[in-house]
């Protein structure tokens, strides 16, 4: 069984930083890809950051591509995403989740992952 807990949002000024955490407290992490989302109010969740469960691979929605860094450590069942130079269109909910494979077709995709974190909001004042 796979559970995310996420941690790190909050309230930081346009160009901050913050690091967001995902923790999964169950035994399978390594063997899932995993992804980072965000929904802003209003709005739809979109795609923010992938990485395959070997952390070889990433990718990256356009606009956050230089500015988030997404990483993980299996030994510690952790995901990260490193956001710099934050802006107001940043601010969010952000979620993680876990997926069993880093698909091309599916990695960008809401259905494309089984197991999600309740959420933690990042907001970028200007």
């Amino acid at each position: 069984q796979v559970q995310l807990v996420e941690s790190g949002g909050g309230l930081v000024q346009t160009g901050g930083s913050l690091r967001l955490s995902c923790a999964d407290s169950g035994r399978t992490f390594s063997t899932y890809a995993m992804g980072w989302f965000r929904q802003a109010p209003g709005k739809e969740r979109k795609f923010v950051a992938a990485i395959s469960y070997s952390d070889r691979n990433t990718d990256y929605e356009d606009s956050v591509k230089g500015r988030f860094t997404i990483s993980r450590d299996n030994a510690k069942n952790t995901v990260y995403l490193q956001m710099n130079s934050l802006k107001p269109e940043d601010t969010a909910v952000y979620y993680c989740a876990a997926a069993l494979s880093y698909s091309n077709s599916y990695r960008r995709r809401i259905d494309g992952y089984l197991y999600w974190g309740q959420g933690t909001q990042v907001t970028v004042s200007s």
